[in-house]
């Protein structure tokens, strides 16, 4: 009896390190307002763009071993960037 062996698909490190790169210049990217805006009791300074692209490149991940630790990259860089002045003001 001949036993298959399956054969796994591995990410280089480089690949790895490129992604990671790649999902923090994404987070970091928001579309500010000059002015806040009003939705009812919230009060919305910008949108995450980056955020939302980034959450699209991580769910159609080839790897999904990876994907929680993207996801809890993506969204620690979006927080931490919400308070600097990273973004294109609008």
């Amino acid at each position: 009896m001949a036993k298959t062996k399956q054969k796994q698909a591995t990410e280089r490190d480089s690949t790895y390190f490129l992604k990671i790169v790649l999902y923090i210049v994404l987070a970091s990217f928001w579309v500010k307002f000059p002015q806040p805006i009003q939705l009812g009791d919230f009060t919305v300074y910008g949108l995450p763009l980056g955020l939302m692209i980034g959450l699209l490149f991580a769910t159609h991940d080839h790897f999904q071993i990876d994907r929680k630790i993207e996801y809890a990259l993506l969204i620690i860089i979006t927080i931490i960037t919400f308070y600097i002045p990273a973004g294109i003001v609008v």
